[in-house]
């Protein structure tokens, strides 16, 4: 059965992805992220959200896209995934979406190795597709291990 949600639309290089607002807590411009030692690639360091330290992942690296510094037109969007949260660097936020029933392509049907997506939509109103991704599998775990283990120690190290 098709998850009837809305969907928050950002773009990475003018492509357009997008997750389900129901993860989503907020979002916002883009600050200076402390390195974290010992993490997996994919993070870029770490932040402080009003007294929760949350990880940065590097979304661009995830989907093969060109290294890029992050600078303040850029965006956060702090996210929750079943084990924590998390904050993910896109280009812009376009908005909210709610996409009309039946209008969802399952990843599966469209090709094989689509596993971060849920799927692809595509507005009325517009050609472009937009890929749904599904934020509790961006993580391999093995990555999700090592990050554990690299906040844990951010952690003793602060409080040391």
């Amino acid at each position: 059965m098709e998850k009837l949600n809305r969907l928050l639309v950002f773009t990475i290089d003018e492509e357009r992805y997008a997750l389900y607002v129901d993860v989503v807590e907020r979002i916002v411009r883009a600050v200076e992220v402390t390195p974290l030692p010992q993490a997996p690639d994919i993070v870029l360091g770490i932040i402080n959200m009003k007294g929760q330290v949350i990880p940065v992942i590097n979304i661009r690296k995830r989907f093969n896209r060109a290294k890029r510094k992050i600078d303040l037109n850029n965006r956060f969007i702090i996210a929750r995934t079943q084990k924590r949260t998390v904050a993910l660097v896109v280009d812009t936020v376009i908005g909210i979406v709610e996409p009309a029933k039946g209008k969802l392509v399952p990843a599966e049907k469209i090709t094989p190795g689509m596993e971060l997506f849920d799927g692809v939509i595509k507005l009325e109103d517009d050609m472009v597709l937009i890929l749904i991704h599904n934020l509790d599998r961006f993580l391999s775990l093995e990555e999700e291990t090592i990050l554990e283990h690299a906040m844990e120690e951010a952690v003793v190290a602060k409080n040391g």
